[in-house]
């Protein structure tokens, strides 16, 4: 069976190729060269055919894709014509991708087209050193590792063997897990596990569907919240040595410093949401309080001595 091939131009309307409406979208009434090719690199077209109802191939240059192209294609997926979806995109050279699932598919158009996220900057109270994940894979001593072994060999795929494999493997106390939708690029908690001891005891059952701002430290859950985006809309690892100092709480001259590193891993779940999973692990063994609150810690210790 022939195949059917039409585009999608860069405000969102369906054309075929060669035809009057194609060739006044592309600005030329009588192109010598790959008019079809030249439209998807550099005009923001997307390129979408039916494979012998058997595989729907999406071609796009994602740089260049504006929303209203992006959203035609998301909408022409509702019903999808076929069981198998390819998509064809353009970096530095052309890359290509399968995927039985319609969801997935459009998950992975709007991470492709996604703007590139903008990395939080350090400040006097947070910092981050970016450090490569793939050599955690050469760390046999990091539990760190165990983790970015199960992202990989899940292909990024969340299911509950993700939980199970955290509890395994001593994982899970120092776990957290965000989700971002399709609708809301806000992250939102969705699990975190009790062995973080700068939050209080209850706060890990409360927060559960609160936006990482809700943190006691507002402005260390705005400044968590930039490196979930980012992970989220690239659906590429981070792998970071962090020093925070952050507040115990509203209006609190307690802080709590800690120095540790983290690893964050984007999975696609069958709901269409992206999981962020955050694993810790903490390089200095105390905490260090400030100026004002060190007085409140010791005042503490001698009241407890006395009493003892």
């Amino acid at each position: 069976m022939e195949q059917l091939t039409v585009l999608v131009t860069s405000d969102g309307k369906w054309v075929l190729p060669g035809s009057d409406d194609f060739l006044a979208a592309l600005g030329d009434s009588e192109p010598d060269y790959d008019a079809v090719g030249f439209a998807v690199r550099n005009l923001g077209f997307i390129k979408y055919q039916i494979l012998d109802r058997l595989v729907t191939e999406i071609e796009l240059h994602p740089r260049n894709v504006a929303l209203p192209a992006l959203l035609a294609v998301e909408h022409q997926l509702e019903e999808p014509p076929t069981k198998l979806f390819r998509i064809k995109h353009l970096d530095s050279e052309w890359h290509s991708e399968i995927s039985a699932s319609p969801e997935h598919t459009v998950a992975r158009l709007r991470e492709l087209c996604a703007p590139p996220p903008v990395e939080p900057s350090s400040n006097e109270r947070f910092s981050v050193e970016p450090q490569d994940p793939n050599a955690l894979l050469r760390d046999a001593d990091n539990p760190l590792r165990l983790l970015t072994q199960k992202w990989r060999a899940s292909f990024g795929q969340f299911d509950p063997s993700v939980i199970s494999f955290a509890i395994q493997h001593g994982l899970l106390a120092r776990l957290m897990i965000a989700g971002m939708s399709p609708h809301d690029k806000d992250p939102v908690f969705r699990f975190i596990g009790a062995g973080f001891p700068w939050l209080e005891s209850d706060y890990q059952d409360k927060a559960i569907g609160e936006k990482l701002e809700s943190l006691p430290d507002k402005n260390y859950g705005a400044w968590l919240s930039g490196f979930y985006k980012s992970v989220g809309q690239s659906g590429e690892p981070r792998f970071d040595q962090v020093t925070a100092k952050m507040k115990l709480g509203q209006g609190q001259t307690l802080t709590y410093q800690t120095r540790y590193q983290r690893l964050l891993l984007p999975w696609r779940s069958a709901t269409g949401e992206t999981f962020i999973s955050l694993s810790a692990r903490k390089l200095d063994a105390a905490t260090t309080p400030s100026a004002a609150g060190e007085a409140s810690l010791k005042s503490d210790a001698k009241k407890s001595e006395k009493s003892s």
